[in-house]
């Protein structure tokens, strides 16, 4: 027998794979139908798109999808209309908290959000930020913190660490020179329109957990008209940090939480969470 018979006697002996019913499968994970079904365009390792889905999973889960107001302003975290699949805004660069003052203030039965990273929120848009909270306005704001302008390569942000180096502070971040970095979460929860401000990560699975718990509290909270929300994630950009993904999260626990602890700044009395 030729070699050729021998492949072919030998190939067409083995048995058929078993196909498995549907019903053997238990669904353990789905993505949620909140988001686009396109491909995300976020670098490697980049926390963007796991917040993004955070967030959606939140608005699946609670079922508000028709009633929830996303707003974007510029940066990196401007492209997210082009995945969450819900009403969307754009607002100009670090006016996100007055666009969405407006937006809530005229639909108040929405569920207002804003989506914002720590150049866009701490720089530009630091006024705007402290006025919406301090007026007590019933939205949420996520706040994106990565210590860099990412969009833009990488400079030099408010929340950049001491002795970070970046590509408008090359010798790293000379705090008697630039300042400190500002620590969003503990500013903003001394403003007394502030309800619930945390900090959280999304560098380990634990830490992902935490913060959509997060995200969803402060969902809930809006239902009770009693103020701003402010969910500060600390995220992964190993693109501008120039990390691997595995070392940014790495850093993260070992560096960014040096400055920016990670856990509850301002959380309600449990009396206070009694509709009125």
């Amino acid at each position: 027998m030729s070699t050729d018979e021998q492949i072919l006697t030998t190939t067409s002996s083995v048995a058929p794979a078993t196909e498995c019913s549907p019903d053997e499968y238990e669904m353990v994970y789905h993505k949620p139908t909140t988001l686009v079904d396109v491909s995300m365009h976020y670098c490697p390792g980049c926390a963007h798109s796991l917040v993004h889905k955070l967030i959606m999973e939140v608005v699946e889960e609670e079922n508000i999808q028709d009633k929830t107001i996303g707003i974007a302003p510029v940066g990196c975290s401007v492209f997210a209309y082009d995945y969450m699949n819900i009403d969307m805004q754009e607002a100009a660069h670090g006016r996100a908290a007055a666009v969405a003052t407006a937006v809530k203030r005229l639909m108040p039965e929405k569920y207002v959000f804003t989506y914002q990273g720590d150049g866009d929120l701490a720089a530009i848009g630091i006024a705007e930020t402290l006025h919406a909270i301090n007026r007590g306005e019933n939205i949420l704001i996520v706040f994106m913190n990565n210590a860099v302008y990412g969009m833009t390569s990488g400079q030099m942000a408010p929340t950049t660490l001491p002795g970070m180096k970046t590509t408008t502070s090359p010798d790293g971040r000379d705090t008697s020179f630039y300042g400190s970095p500002i620590r969003i979460a503990e500013l903003m929860a001394q403003l007394p329109g502030a309800y619930f401000v945390t900090r959280q990560a999304v560098n380990s699975a634990n830490a992902v957990r935490r913060a959509k718990k997060a995200l969803q509290q402060a969902f809930r909270y809006q239902q009770l008209h009693k103020g701003t929300c402010l969910v500060e994630i600390i995220g992964n950009c190993p693109s501008n940090w120039k990390m691997t993904p595995a070392e940014a999260s790495k850093f993260i626990d070992e560096e960014m939480v040096k400055t920016f602890p990670l856990g509850d700044v301002k959380v309600p009395a449990a009396t206070a969470n009694n509709k009125e």
